[in-house]
């Protein structure tokens, strides 16, 4: 059984108290991905929120987490990979989620850099689309067009 491949990004606006946050997940079914946002919501809500949405509906298997975010290469694989005993108290409804998600599955997790033509690249500029969309028109979830998706370098 192959790996899924995770990209996951959030981008925030402390001014405005604005974030969004995209992925792509590589299966043996192909490419997917998701991106959105909200108002109101810190850094770390937004990563968080980015990652349960990937997690949803993920086929089993193991899964290789290809990330920049401080919040998922710290807390989350320290509770994941049981480094950490308990996660932080706050957003405790997302972290139930992320643990159910990974309950039982091998997570590896991968710190890249965003550079041209990789699918990191290609989930920051959706993260980024999808703070200035929820900015203007509040929270939203919607999934990443699969012609767009076919674009995706580097994988």
């Amino acid at each position: 059984m192959s790996a899924i491949r995770l990209w996951t990004l959030s981008s925030h606006h402390p001014a405005f108290r604005v974030g969004g946050w995209a992925h792509v997940r590589s299966t043996a079914e192909g490419l997917a991905g998701v991106a959105g946002g909200a108002r109101n919501i810190t850094p770390e809500r937004t990563a968080l929120a980015g990652f349960a949405a990937a997690l949803k509906d993920l086929p089993p298997g193991p899964l290789a987490v290809h990330t920049d975010s401080p919040i998922l290469l710290g807390p989350v694989r320290a509770v994941i990979l049981r480094e950490a005993a308990e996660p932080p108290e706050s957003d405790l409804d997302l972290w139930a989620q992320i643990q159910t998600a990974l309950a039982g599955r091998a997570a590896t997790f991968v710190r890249v850099t965003i550079s041209p033509n990789t699918p990191q690249a290609f989930a920051a500029a959706w993260a980024e689309l999808a703070r200035d969309k929820a900015k203007a028109g509040g929270p939203f979830s919607s999934p990443i067009p699969k012609p767009n998706l076919a674009k995706v370098q580097g994988l």
